[in-house]
């Protein structure tokens, strides 16, 4: 199954790559058991290992005045696994930024947003974590408790005021629960009841109790969601290139229908010219070859050879501003010789030798040979570089489309499994 679910996986981000994190997530929400994840976030040295140690009851997370926490932490506590991932100040040098966010991104369900009292108004990244958070929690349903810790260290409840009162001016509307690992910790080892309350960590307890009895409907929501949404993206995505695969193909065949239509128009016009020229009665001098005594003189077949020539350019004439308005002047290049002056379509069809009134009768004023030169010059058209771009274009909308499609279907594979 996970075999299937890579496969289905790969193939969803070769067409949205910007969907790798939304699939990581999936696979988690998937794969796991039926523990929630309690992640706890912050600064270093604002008491987070403290703290979880405090709601688990044991010293499962290393406590130092140093920096400790440098990767990411992990312990199994009542059926809930408890994280402690590196502070916001991480070293993204060292891959500790990466252990954060894999912690509070990926990993959690719900996250216990961490801040010392005694360090006053949040800073610049703690305030856009906070905001990423809450705008996460409203998109996705995943919980974020929001924790002043250290309250001990303050001076006073009217300091602890003034603390939340700056804090609540740069992110009004979250209740904020005080605590105190301290003075829970006094509270446990003299059995001191008072101490105890005054801690928060009673509070806190009860407010996790409530988030974890909302984690497993979270989980569903984010999972329908995310699936939603790349099923959807999916969708909109298969019909756009489909719609531009349509859109060439109709581009393609509107240039071979306006070739068409202007090389037949062109080539009956050309044939009935020809035709006129070659309707003049009286004998064919064009065949009569000069005499070494005629070199100099204005022969029959001398002019009768001119009328047909000029006939011939005027009709290649014609031809060729087709050829021009449709990009189908010059040969492909694996046909391109040394000589540049019969590197066009009309030398490569039409040939270089003299034209008489049997060529020409069979070139443009019979079916036949107007049949062929409309074969050779499509076939041309169609090896001109604007047809083969457009060509190259469309093989790539279709292998996109293909692929959109592809996306599409191990979508279906991987809602099933999830």
């Amino acid at each position: 199954m996970d075999e299937v679910r890579s496969r289905s996986e790969g193939t969803i981000l070769s067409v949205l790559p910007e969907r790798a994190h939304d699939l990581a997530r999936l696979r988690v929400l998937a794969g796991r058991g039926d523990w929630p994840v309690v992640t706890v976030v912050g600064k270093y040295n604002h008491g987070k290992s403290r703290l979880l140690n405090e709601l688990i009851g044991t010293n499962a997370f290393a406590v130092a005045d140093r920096r400790e926490t440098v990767a990411l932490s992990a312990h199994v506590h009542e059926q809930v696994r408890w994280l402690d991932a590196p502070g916001l100040d991480a070293d993204v040098a060292s891959g500790d930024d990466e252990h954060a966010h894999r912690a509070v991104w990926l990993e959690s369900d719900i996250r216990l947003f961490v801040h010392a009292a005694k360090e006053g108004e949040l800073d610049a990244r703690e305030r856009a974590l906070l905001q990423a958070l809450r705008d996460d929690g409203e998109r996705t349903r995943r919980q974020t408790l929001f924790v002043l810790s250290q309250v001990d260290q303050l001076a006073d409840e009217a300091a602890q005021r003034k603390v939340e009162a700056a804090i609540e001016a740069q992110a009004s509307g979250l209740a904020w629960l005080a605590v105190s690992s301290t003075r829970h910790r006094q509270g446990v080892d003299g059995a001191k009841k008072l101490l105890l309350e005054k801690s928060g960590i009673l509070a806190l307890k009860t407010a996790l109790a409530q988030a974890l009895a909302r984690v497993p409907a979270a989980r569903a929501h984010e999972a329908a969601l995310l699936l939603g949404e790349m099923r959807g993206q999916l969708q909109r995505l298969c019909a756009e290139r489909q719609d531009a695969l349509a859109g060439l193909r109709r581009q393609q065949a509107q240039q071979r229908t306006r070739f068409d239509q202007d090389l037949a128009a062109v080539l009956s016009q050309v044939g009935g010219d020809i035709q006129t020229v070659l309707d003049v009665p009286g004998p064919d001098h064009s065949l009569t070859p000069d005499s070494f005594a005629d070199q100099f003189k204005m022969t029959p077949g001398k002019l009768e050879r001119n009328r047909l020539q000029v006939a011939y350019s005027k009709a290649c004439i014609k031809i060729g501003a087709i050829l021009t308005r449709h990009g189908a002047m010059d040969l492909p290049p694996a046909q391109q010789t040394q000589v540049k002056s019969l590197d066009s379509v009309m030398v490569a069809v039409m040939g270089v030798s003299v034209k008489y009134r049997k060529d020409l009768q069979r070139l443009f004023c019979e079916a036949a040979g107007r049949a062929a030169l409309a074969q050779d010059f499509t076939r041309y058209f169609e090896l001109s570089a604007d047809r083969q771009a457009l060509a190259a274009r469309i093989g790539q909308a279709r292998s996109d489309a293909q692929a959109a499609e592809r996306a599409m279907a191990a979508m279906a594979v991987l809602e099933a499994g999830a």
